[in-house]
């Protein structure tokens, strides 16, 4: 790869107009704040964030269902960020006299439902990224006093979403690599935009940035991979088969944004079993937004966290009201860790 000096000199020269490209990787945005890429950046580029940290795009509705399970007496477990997530009635961490625990991942709750006799779910979110290890989880048959809330989701319809709508006037995506990895790119040509699969150094979002560009002016629309070293155009086939053996695709509400067709994943049939939906009778249900927070604005690039009346005063890493702040793959709560501003 080039050096970082010699991409922003190419990256410069080709500037001819503004340019306004998404993301769509929370891991992607921690990593441009971290290295004040958008500080060096050419004047009229522009890189916003999109849905991409699954724990800021679970709507409340899914929130306040964890929580009923925690009330009925379940062992409720599920990553970090995700307890401190406000629903209707609060957050998880608030309601730990249920016993509401923290684990690494879906392995752990399974060894919690190995050693009681209590019912343990695990509140199961991700994109195509950690799905596979809960499908295989379920695959190797665990206990019966364990089951999942899938609050899993696809990237590419809430893709073909933003680019319907046409809200934050893009002129093209750079691809979450991390999901890329898995799933591969193959289904991002289906649309019509220039889009780059980016890798997390600060030099492969330069490239990145650059072939975006390149393909703007040249009037090209197609999937380019600037991070070969992980990532291949068929993902790994292997883990996207475990998906699709264990769960099929449903529409689904994501937090900011209406029903997405075909972008959630809900166990199958014969997994029923383990969909603690089905086994406690627990409804997931749509909530109106009812805060000044602008997290939903955010989540579809209409809007940066500073923008936000609450950013910094009201709302903080440390007392967040929306997920954006909660979540490490936030927007607002990166943008308060590392002082960023409007550029």
């Amino acid at each position: 790869m080039a050096d970082g000096t010699d991409i922003l000199k190419a990256l410069n020269e080709e500037m001819d107009r503004p340019y306004t490209f998404m993301h769509i990787c929370g891991t992607h945005e921690a990593a441009i704040a971290h290295a004040g890429l958008r500080s060096i950046l050419p004047d009229g580029l522009k890189i916003v964030m999109g849905p991409g940290c699954p724990v800021c795009i679970t709507p409340q509705g899914e929130i306040d269902a964890a929580i009923e399970l925690a009330k009925k007496g379940c062992i409720i477990a599920t990553y970090g960020d995700l307890v401190r997530v406000p629903g209707t009635q609060g957050a998880l961490e608030e309601f730990s006299k249920n016993d509401v625990r923290v684990v690494q991942g879906v392995h752990k709750a399974v060894e919690i439902a190995e050693k009681t006799d209590r019912e343990v779910v695990f509140i199961s979110v991700g994109f195509e990224t950690t799905a596979p290890t809960v499908a295989a989880t379920i695959l190797q048959k665990p206990p019966e006093n364990f089951s999942i809330l899938s609050c899993h989701r696809f990237v590419p319809p809430a893709m073909k979403y933003l680019l319907e709508q046409g809200e934050a006037n893009l002129d093209g995506f750079l691809l979450p690599g991390h999901v890329c990895v898995v799933a591969g790119y193959e289904e991002y040509e289906q649309f019509p935009v220039p889009q780059v699969v980016g890798g997390f150094e600060p030099e492969d979002i330069l490239l990145g940035l650059l072939m975006l560009v390149k393909q703007v002016n040249e009037g090209r629309a197609e999937v380019e991979n600037a991070y070969p070293r992980a990532v291949s155009r068929e993902g790994n086939p292997k883990a996207m088969k475990m998906i699709y053996e264990v769960f099929e695709t449903c529409d689904v509400e994501w937090r900011g944004f209406p029903v997405i067709p075909d972008s959630g994943l809900r166990l199958k049939d014969k997994y029923a079993a383990y969909d603690a939906q089905k086994k406690f009778g627990i409804e997931i249900k749509h909530v109106e937004k009812n805060s000044a927070c602008i997290c939903d604005q955010v989540l579809r690039g209409v809007a940066d966290p500073t923008d936000c009346k609450l950013f910094g005063k009201a709302c903080t890493p440390r007392n967040p009201v929306g997920p954006c702040m909660v979540s490490h793959e936030g927007a607002c709560k990166i943008w308060a860790l590392y002082n960023q501003k409007k550029y």
